[in-house]
């Protein structure tokens, strides 16, 4: 499985949880953010190689549909919930990402 995590400026959130997932045996993950100043602005490449998107927040799943919307149609799509409150690899951020991340793990 291919999960691409998506936040706004790719710095915090998204890294955090490709870090958290990049070990794992049944998923390549990837991240971005939507802002044109992301450490990694989201690409078309980026979507197509998903098989599942995870944003942090409504607004990042919004931005995604305006801009990606054709690409998106039969992808899934999750919005987590998590605000932007914690630097990277914040333990409490760890947490939250694998609270949530847990029933979309494969087996």
């Amino acid at each position: 499985m291919n999960w691409l995590f998506i936040c706004s400026r790719n710095q915090w959130r998204s890294p955090t949880a490709e870090a958290l997932f990049r070990r794992h045996p049944h998923i390549q993950a990837r991240s971005a953010g939507t802002s044109p100043n992301a450490r990694k602005t989201v690409s078309a490449a980026d979507l197509r190689w998903a098989d599942a998107v995870f944003v942090m927040e409504g607004k990042h799943r919004q931005r995604l549909l305006a801009q990606f919307g054709r690409l998106l149609e039969h992808k899934p799509l999750h919005v987590l919930e998590i605000p932007d409150d914690y630097p990277y690899m914040d333990p409490e951020l760890m947490e939250l990402l694998e609270q949530s991340l847990a029933p979309h793990l494969p087996g």
